[in-house]
């Protein structure tokens, strides 16, 4: 697949994950990574330093449904919603079978009484299994710029 190709698939999955997100369409979320996968969210200097602690970890899909599962059934927090805004996924190396990237992102918290205001920046540090016509997550590695995390994390980014 050529490199322009590959960008545009993957700008397409990535307009999908944020509109699953950003629509509360959490359910369909888990859907967009392969059974084993990893998902983590971390900070700059974490990552920066090679440690695993991560404010979320998973590492498979079933994670990831009981996560949302325990957001919609379990968990009590404030409702809110996201509006994210994610740049040009760049892509850092590319094989037969998976394609590594690089895509920032900006989200917006909205909280149920209006009230707005920018909640997490970083970059989405991804690699994509493209054997198949659709793509899918091996790995998501979402790095927030800042280590000043709002513990209200309950919606992943």
């Amino acid at each position: 697949m050529d490199t322009v190709s590959l960008r545009e698939k993957i700008a397409a999955f990535q307009a999908a994950y944020i509109r699953c997100i950003d629509r509360n369409e959490l359910e369909s979320w888990p859907d967009f990574f392969l059974p084993q996968c990893q998902y983590t969210v971390t900070t700059a200097d974490n990552h920066r330093d090679g440690l695993a602690a991560g404010l979320i970890w998973a590492s498979n899909r079933a994670m990831l449904q009981d996560r949302i599962s325990a957001l919609r059934h379990a968990n009590i927090y404030e409702r809110h919603s996201y509006r994210h805004i994610v740049g040009l996924p760049f892509i850092v190396d590319s094989q037969a079978q998976t394609a590594s990237t690089e895509t920032p992102f900006m989200v917006a918290r909205i909280m149920q009484d209006g009230e707005t205001s920018l909640y997490c920046t970083g970059i989405y540090h991804d690699v994509y299994d493209t054997s198949a016509d659709t793509l899918r997550l091996q790995s998501r590695i979402v790095v927030c710029d800042s280590s000043r995390i709002d513990t209200l994390m309950a919606i992943p980014l």
